[in-house]
């Protein structure tokens, strides 16, 4: 009997150490349960549905169509519902959390220290702080972020319209992400002899008369990848395009949407490599050490439509050269 009560205890002695020695980080499904992961986008528009879709369809190209339970939610533009929604979460104990957008990553990084949080199009993660060294996080917070070459931007639009000599700068001055990009624009333009103008928005309903009031000044726009202009971008297209006017973006999606070019975020790539991270994670590689990445390519996009409305010629070399949208 004594012998037996041995074998016992040190049988359960060895599942507590196992137990204890799990990888920080490490997703585990108990009976073989989904693995739950909540997604959480602050606003409907085309860039954030597109990064949604492309980690949903990236989970199944991984293999995971199968073993994971998607928990979709959309704060539908309002601040409030963010931290709802994420307390909600957080409550219902999903096992890994996916925030879109820098708002949700900082309301997700807030509410827990616990779950494996894998942000996407977070631009700006130090500044968000979020994380405190990109190349090892420390904590449970990492992803992908969609931050662009504002430079890279900018030199194509000297040579798509070299004429262009003052430019617009408007997107909302409270996402953190949009407000750096902006800090190094006017850095590229101060650099390089080139007149600039802002305009800030609070809400989308603010983009019309913001547009028309800068349009009447400029050469030319610049918006970053900012959600609140992203989410009413063909009312800034259409403005634009009346005027003759050429929008420089941050992302192919604002050039879909009636833009006129970027060399920019591709956000079924980004997509896809978020879930690629998220499999790390649920395989129980540790994510304080999982770095944060980027993208491995950006394009050069242009809308050719938008190209003829507002009267810009496009070389045979350029078309060729770029990807192009009719």
């Amino acid at each position: 009997m004594k012998k037996v009560l041995t074998i016992i205890l040190s049988m359960a002695i060895i599942a507590v150490l196992l137990i204890g020695c799990q990888t920080n980080g490490e997703v585990k499904s108990e009976n073989n349960e989904k693995i739950k992961i909540g997604i959480i986008q602050p606003v409907e528009h085309p860039s954030l549905n597109q990064i949604r879709e492309y980690i949903i369809i990236g989970l199944e190209e991984e293999g995971l169509k199968d073993k994971v339970e998607i928990n979709y939610k959309d704060a539908q533009g309002d601040s409030s519902n963010i931290n709802t929604i994420v307390s909600q979460f957080v409550g219902d104990e999903v096992d890994i959390i996916v925030p879109i957008a820098t708002a949700p990553a900082q309301s997700a990084a807030a509410a827990t220290k616990d779950i494996p949080i894998v942000f996407a199009a977070v631009s700006y993660p130090l500044d968000a702080g979020l994380v405190s060294n990109l190349n090892s996080p420390e904590g449970n917070v990492t992803g992908v972020s969609d931050a662009i070459d504002v430079s890279q931007i900018f030199d194509l639009a000297l040579e798509l319209t070299p004429q262009a000599k003052n430019f617009g700068f408007i997107y909302n001055s409270g996402e953190v992400n949009s407000a750096s990009a902006i800090e190094k624009a006017k850095e590229y333009c101060e650099d390089n002899g080139i007149n600039y103008l802002e305009t800030t928005i609070t809400n989308s309903s603010e983009l019309l008369q913001a547009t028309q009031s800068l349009l009447e000044k400029v050469d030319a726009i610049f918006t970053p990848t900012d959600n609140t202009v992203a989410s009413a971008m063909p009312v800034l297209a259409s403005e634009a395009q009346k005027a003759g006017i050429p929008v420089y973006t941050g992302a192919d999606s604002l050039v879909a949407d009636g833009g006129f070019a970027t060399v920019g975020v591709d956000y079924t790539e980004l997509g896809r490599q978020v879930a690629a991270m998220v499999k790390k994670v649920i395989e129980g590689e540790d994510i304080s050490k999982i770095p944060v990445e980027t993208l491995k390519e950006y394009a050069t996009i242009i809308n050719l439509t938008t190209a003829k409305e507002i009267g810009v010629e496009i070389s045979e070399e350029q078309l060729n050269e770029f990807q192009i949208i009719e």
